[in-house]
């Protein structure tokens, strides 16, 4: 969360420190996308159970269990992981060209690093009085200005292409964390009931 904080007040030093580290796919994934998702998930499933979370279809404050809050913040990871993994295959067939290609490493540490702040902002999801879509939207625009400084650091396109690839980039990760961030405030209106099927059985399985 820390590393967040310097993405956007200082993304040029932040982005040329990641660079500098040389971290591999799995260090990447294990000692920072992880962590994060685990403060994350922690920080809102809490606020699940002591504060609830508001229904703006019916202007109530529902409380969850400390299953329902496990498996929910399950499920939301899952969603977010695969929203991950989707962003960097697509920015790798972007970043592509005739001259020279792009690493899956490269795609994965910009998207991963380039939401720091999405992620950040998350920990206010534990307050029920702040609407998710706020949170969200401020999160993306905060990511969408520190992979300006990314993007060229990490992946190096050619200049000509540079801001058209940063351009495509955003919007891609735009549409994949504004999806998933409509399943599961959709899911949390109770306006999901596939996916409350699904909850149900996983909780009956549960020991707590």
């Amino acid at each position: 969360m820390i590393k967040a904080l310097f993405l956007i007040f200082e993304p040029d030093a932040a982005w040329d420190r990641v660079v500098q580290s040389g971290r591999s796919l799995k260090s990447v994934l294990f000692f920072y996308l992880l962590p994060m998702m685990l403060v994350v998930a922690a920080a809102e499933g809490f606020g699940l159970v002591e504060w609830g979370e508001r229904n703006a279809a019916i202007g109530l404050v529902r409380k969850f269990s400390a299953s329902e809050a496990v498996v929910y913040e399950l499920m939301q990871s899952l969603l977010m992981l695969m929203a991950i993994v989707a962003c960097a295959h697509f920015l790798k067939m972007l970043g592509k060209t005739e001259r020279r290609g792009v690493t899956y490493l490269q795609t994965f540490t910009v998207v991963i690093y380039g939401l720091s702040p999405l992620f950040l902002l998350r920990l206010l999801d534990a307050v029920p009085a702040i609407n998710p879509w706020i949170i969200w939207g401020v999160g993306i625009a905060l990511s969408i200005s520190i992979l300006y400084h990314g993007i060229p650091r990490v992946m190096e396109p050619e200049p000509t292409e540079a801001f058209g690839l940063y351009f495509i980039s955003s919007l891609v990760l735009v549409a994949t964390t504004g999806l998933e961030r409509f399943i599961t405030v959709w899911y949390l209106e109770g306006r999901m009931r596939p996916l409350d099927d699904i909850v149900a059985r996983l909780l009956r399985h549960l020991p707590f």
